[in-house]
């Protein structure tokens, strides 16, 4: 299992669909998530694209030089830039990350966004045109010369000459939930993404892809996108829930429905049927909350709840086939500190960083100036120190979590 954060790029704050605890979003905070992406635990970040959004490929080529080992999940856009050009810029990201890039390829959903960028296509056209730049995008990513006629491309000698450092390309990641986009993954991506969805869809999804893979003579990989609510305590979680919509009014979600309406994108409209705009029944299952969809376009659920239950929720996903979260959760930054500090320590990550014991480094602040803090039982305790200032050494303790 492996677990992927989230960058900002469009705003971040307290509250939905308010200015109330809004926070100014800027380069140092950037650099403050991915930093803390790289140290806690995290594989790496999900960098949104589009409109309202800072551009992914010129951030995420700002913050690598100040990680270490997160990867960078960017888009490439078929139709809005050509198959040659995305594939130079992967491999020089990849080559100056040192192997650390990972795509993400978004066809798009909002045709009146689609147009001010100049693609007029239909839905189905939009991802023919997606199949035929995948065909050579894979080739000259590759390392290969492509010689493509289709329908959209007419590629002459396609090629790069300076290779990525992942073979045979950095992988591509891919989300999509109309049968044409599905027949592409199968065709093309490494892993397959959905946004948080119910296990019984998730499911149903997973094993018809499972299918169309086969019947191209391949396997995928899967993942989910969705938020995450994580406190001490049951109570605590959703209570931090219903906090986060508090300022959402029937005027915000209104005009969030609407813009969501005009989009084609199957995937979208299955996020809002989950709700249909309503604040009524926003649980759609055990502890997959659809509040944030009410004014938050693409992935509009969360999982709610203690640690251990969130655990045993990402393992019912993980029993279906999904190994890889990409979570987010407001604000993004103390979010993620919470994630790592609270669920981490319940998950089967292979990637979690190595506290080397150090003098007078202790996890929490020092108790009554004479004690380290107790720890938790997966938390590595610093070294003992000997000085007889101290007339104890760190101990581990069990703490019980109150889950009502």
């Amino acid at each position: 299992m492996e677990v992927l954060w989230f960058i900002p790029t469009h705003g971040d704050g307290r509250y939905l669909g308010t200015a109330i605890g809004g926070r100014s979003v800027n380069f140092d905070y950037w650099r403050q998530i991915a930093q803390a992406v790289d140290q806690l635990g995290f594989t790496g970040a999900l960098l949104p694209t589009g409109r309202s959004c800072e551009d992914a490929w010129v951030l995420a080529s700002t913050l690598v030089t100040h990680t270490k080992k997160m990867r960078f999940l960017v888009a490439i856009r078929p139709g809005l830039m050509s198959p040659g050009i995305a594939a130079r810029m992967a491999a020089t990201f990849d080559r100056i990350s040192g192997g650390r890039l990972l795509i993400n390829v978004v066809t798009g959903g909002d045709p009146v966004e689609l147009a001010g960028d100049g693609l007029h296509l239909s839905h189905d056209d939009r991802y023919k045109l997606t199949d035929e730049f995948l065909s050579v995008w894979r080739e000259i990513a590759a390392g290969e010369v492509a010689n493509f006629e289709g329908d959209y491309l007419n590629i002459k000698e396609g090629k790069i000459l300076f290779p990525p450092v992942q073979k045979p390309y950095p992988p591509l990641w891919f989300g999509g939930s109309s049968p044409i986009a599905q027949e592409i993954a199968a065709k093309h991506v490494d892993v397959y993404l959905t946004w948080g969805e119910p296990p019984a869809q998730v499911a149903e999804k997973i094993t018809y892809l499972r299918r169309l893979a086969a019947a191209e003579g391949r396997t995928l990989r899967f993942g989910i996108r969705l938020h995450v609510i994580v406190r001490e305590t049951e109570s605590q979680a959703w209570d931090a829930a219903n906090d986060l919509i508090r300022y959402v009014d029937e005027d915000a979600i209104a005009k969030s429905q609407q813009a969501y309406a005009r989009m084609d994108s199957v995937g979208q409209r299955r996020m809002k049927e989950l709700h249909n705009g309503s604040r009524e029944a926003l649980e759609i299952s055990p502890n997959l909350w659809a509040g944030i969809g009410l004014v938050r376009g693409g992935a509009g659920t969360a999982l709610v709840g203690d640690p251990d239950t969130i655990s045993r929720r990402m393992q019912e996903y993980a029993d279906l086939g999904i190994d890889s979260f990409i979570f987010s959760g407001y604000p993004h930054l103390e979010e993620a500190y919470r994630v790592a500090e609270l669920l981490f320590p319940r998950l089967p990550l292979d990637n979690l960083p190595t506290v080397e014991p150090q003098l007078l480094s202790p996890f929490g602040e020092i108790v009554a100036n004479r004690e380290f803090p107790k720890q938790q039982p997966r938390e590595k305790a610093v070294a003992t120190v000997e000085l007889s200032l101290w007339s104890k050494s760190p101990r581990d303790t069990d703490r019980k979590n109150n889950s009502n």
